[in-house]
């Protein structure tokens, strides 16, 4: 029963056109919802033995918030949309999801990392920071969703199922006609061979030829040839974003940058919060980024040292000789003479520009007598 029934629902979610992302995700909880039910079939079972697998994912796996809603929703459409079955009240309410500030990386960082890679992966990254992509955006580009005279790249079917044009860098021309040109003598090289690039299965019904079109070639193919995951077909596929996250991960040791949490994501989130520096509008930030709601792009003012408004800390806004900065002390020093006393001087201290902050003098009652 398990595996027909799996079936019979990958089949119902490509009729609905699902993602091939959102239907391995929706199966895997699905599948794993029967086997806690010991193989029951999920006519038989309802809101009752939902509540306890969900119960069971929070209190004995500890999944995460977004990890419970994701398993939610695959049963709640297991339920609704395939079996046409109410489930009713569950009464069951999901963990609380903290809140989280994303990882944002200066422009010395980006230049860091980015000097760090060369040729194709260099410009994976770049083109992730320079327009604000997703790593699966920037790996399903293909030929014909770049406008070299127009300065900007189309992003189809992206999440949610949407299409946006995004700005692109003029610095990255020159890789991109380099890319392109390797791009299309790859599918020239696969036609000889009756192989092509990767199309959606209704496409390819459609316009039989399209995959020997140097328009549908990969921006990033892949370096060997694979079966398409529906129609099973000989295909070459884009690169795969577990190579990137490898080069990634090699660049960043390289920078030694290995202190901080850095994904692919970083770069979406850097490009954003340095848009928003720069003074730009963040209705424009949220059309580039492709976000729903400006509400998810306001996560960014709050990543900012001073926010996209011009706000600033009001300590900032006393005199620079008024008696509080009397308490303490910036000082140059070089690494043969040091002055700190045994055990309380930092390793290391950043400060903007030249000088390099080196901690107080007083204590903090002193500050306050002060004042």
């Amino acid at each position: 029963m398990p595996s027909q029934f799996i079936d019979s629902v990958r089949r119902f979610m490509r009729l609905q056109g699902y993602s091939i992302r959102t239907e391995h995700s929706y199966v895997y909880w699905i599948r794993g919802y029967i086997r806690f039910n010991n193989m029951a079939h999920p006519k038989d079972i309802g809101a009752n033995e939902v509540r306890e697998y969900l119960s069971w994912l929070a209190n004995d796996r500890h999944v995460a918030a977004n990890t419970q809603k994701i398993a939610l929703n695959a049963i709640v459409f297991l339920y609704h949309k395939f079996l046409n079955q109410e489930l009713g009240h569950l009464g069951f309410s999901l963990a609380s999801q903290k809140r989280y500030l994303p990882v944002v990386l200066d422009k010395a960082e980006v230049a860091s990392i980015l000097s760090n890679l060369s040729g194709r992966n260099q410009l994976v990254l770049s083109l992730m920071y320079g327009s604000g992509l997703r790593v699966s955006e920037a790996l399903r580009l293909r030929v014909q969703d770049v406008n070299l005279k127009g300065l900007s790249l189309m992003i189809r079917d992206s999440k949610g199922r949407k299409d946006r044009n995004v700005l692109l860098a003029k610095k990255l021309l020159p890789a991109l006609y380099n890319q392109i040109e390797d791009a299309i003598e790859v599918q020239r090289k696969d036609n000889l061979n009756d192989i092509g690039c990767s199309m959606p299965v209704a496409l390819s019904r459609k316009y039989p030829a399209a995959f020997r079109s140097p328009s549908w070639a990969f921006l990033f193919p892949s370096s060997s040839c694979t079966k398409h995951p529906v129609s099973n077909i000989i295909c070459r596929h884009h690169l795969y974003q577990s190579t990137v996250r490898k080069f990634l991960k090699s660049a960043i040791c390289r920078a030694g940058l290995d202190h901080k949490r850095i994904t692919c994501h970083t770069f979406r989130h850097s490009f954003a919060t340095h848009l928003l520096q720069s003074g730009t509008d963040i209705r424009t930030v949220q059309e580039l980024l492709g976000h729903n709601d400006v509400k998810t792009t306001q996560i960014y003012t709050h990543v900012l040292g001073q926010h996209f408004a011009g706000t600033e800390s009001p300590i900032d806004q006393i005199a620079d000789d008024s008696p509080v900065y009397s308490s303490y002390a910036v000082r140059s020093i070089n690494e043969n003479h040091e002055t700190w006393p045994s055990g309380h001087r930092p390793d290391s201290w950043r400060l903007a520009g030249d000088l390099q902050l080196r901690g107080l003098h007083r204590s903090h009652s002193a500050l306050y007598r002060a004042q």
